[in-house]
């Protein structure tokens, strides 16, 4: 078994001290059995996220900053074709206008489902195919897109935008100017959308724009090892920056896959932990 926790750390006051008041009893003899791997830092700036740098190595893979080829790993492991094609994710969201800048709010607080996704996916389709892109809805916050731009583009990743300034994190390559504009007509095209319309009018955010990330090919992508499990119970809580819930979360997660660990390590079974924070 190797376990990666996503946002199992954070810099702010707020998670240090609900790291001081955690109760994790199975972590903490797991952690003595355990002896110390490699470790992966960078900075916090980097554009893939810790946890992605984690699992791209946990396969095997080697790919520069910003380029670990998520969405076509995703497709894999949803047993959906590649046909040859660099794709990428494109998560629809909503960008809230500050006094000084322009933020995102997680697209998973936003409450889309199933039918309302796939309705906004279908009023930016044409905008796309346009352009000779392929778009699918894959989960009601991710859909895949597919582009020849996008076999090589750096793109920071969904985890690191949300909650802060959007505009540092925008691609500056070349290969970008494309999706960049497509960004920016769909920003246009749902402004005043009657799918807002109907949001605004049951009290919920607007889904005003999309983020591309994940981007690269596929080939010679290995499968996803039996035993690995990526558990991302901590994500919500931490980006909400909701430190007693991801307290209330890691004690779970201490209780659930942590005291499985700790059982197989005590059984002399082969166990690997991988913890990442903002580095």
């Amino acid at each position: 078994m190797h376990l990666v926790v996503p946002f199992a750390a954070a810099a702010s006051e707020g998670c240090r001290a609900a790291m001081d008041a955690l109760r994790l009893p199975h972590l903490a003899p797991l952690l003595a059995q355990l002896s110390p791997g490699s470790r992966d830092v960078d900075e916090e700036t980097s554009l893939s996220a810790p946890h992605e740098r984690a699992l791209g190595r946990a396969l095997g893979l080697a790919a520069a900053d910003g380029q670990w080829p998520l969405a076509a790993l995703e497709r894999l492991r949803q047993g959906l074709p590649l046909n040859g094609a660099a794709w990428g994710l494109l998560s629809p969201s909503h960008w809230r206008l500050g006094t000084e800048q322009v933020s995102m709010l997680d697209p998973d607080s936003l409450g889309l489902d199933e039918h309302e996704s796939q309705a906004f996916l279908e009023s930016a389709r044409a905008l796309f195919e346009s352009e000779g892109l392929r778009l699918e809805w894959a989960a009601p916050t991710r859909w895949h897109v597919a582009h020849e731009s996008l076999a090589q583009l750096p793109c920071a990743s969904l985890d690191r935008v949300v909650g802060r300034n959007v505009d540092p994190w925008l691609p500056a390559d070349p290969r970008a100017r494309l999706m960049r504009r497509l960004q920016n007509e769909v920003q246009m095209l749902w402004h005043t959308h009657p799918l807002n319309e109907a949001r605004e009018a049951r009290g919920l955010p607007t889904v005003n724009s999309v983020w591309l990330w994940g981007c690269g090919r596929g080939e010679a992508l290995p499968a996803w090892p039996a035993g690995l499990v990526v558990d991302e119970r901590l994500r919500g809580p931490a980006l909400a920056e909701d430190w007693s819930a991801w307290q209330d979360a890691f004690e779970s997660l201490d209780a659930g896959p942590v005291a499985q660990m700790q059982a197989a390590a005590r059984r002399g079974e082969p166990v690997r932990l991988t913890l990442c924070g903002e580095r």
